[in-house]
């Protein structure tokens, strides 16, 4: 038994994560906002920093991949290409560790728009009624969109650094028999 593949991240996971702590997180804000401290704009700033490094990665590693295997069929076929740029090789163990980071990113985001969105859905109704909830919604709104962005940053991420099905992978390693 050799190690275990990374799969992918299932949608329904990070989906019923982020309900059941939405709904967690509504009961204890119910419970005890008026003993909780302001909620600051600024709070859910690193998650939107992360989804915007984690965006980035996944267009930069993306096209880094693409121009390796065009650079790698261009070679196989005669020189037809206006360009010939050589091209940067990607580490192995970058991707994996990218592959990695991608899925640990994407559950916590999960966590954090749970969390967000049960603050959101109790604050915002009383926007009218109390002062500290104006504050504290605009903050668990910034919350929220930063979460679901690093959400979807780590899924893409994650999706760049998948390694396409090739021809030869319906065919037996050579001395195995079917």
């Amino acid at each position: 038994m050799g190690p275990s593949a990374l799969t992918p991240i299932r949608r329904r996971d990070l989906v019923v994560l982020a309900a059941g702590l939405a709904v967690a997180s509504w009961l204890l804000v119910r419970a005890w906002y008026g003993s909780l401290p302001a909620l600051e704009w600024w709070l859910p700033a690193p998650l939107a920093v992360l989804a915007v490094a984690e965006a980035l990665g996944a267009r930069t590693l993306k096209a880094r991949l693409t121009a390796l295997r065009e650079a790698r069929t261009r070679t196989a076929a005669p020189a037809t290409a206006s360009r010939d740029v050589p091209v940067r090789p990607v580490e192995p163990m970058l991707v994996a560790r990218l592959a990695v980071l991608a899925q640990a990113s994407a559950y916590v985001g999960a966590v954090f728009a749970g969390v967000w969105t049960g603050v959101l859905v109790h604050v915002g109704p009383e926007v009218g009624q109390l002062q500290a909830a104006g504050g504290d919604t605009v903050a668990a709104l910034i919350g929220v969109v930063s979460s679901v962005g690093l959400v979807a940053a780590a899924l893409a991420l994650e999706n760049a650094c998948r390694v396409p099905p090739s021809s030869t992978d319906d065919e037996p390693a050579p001395g195995v028999s079917a």
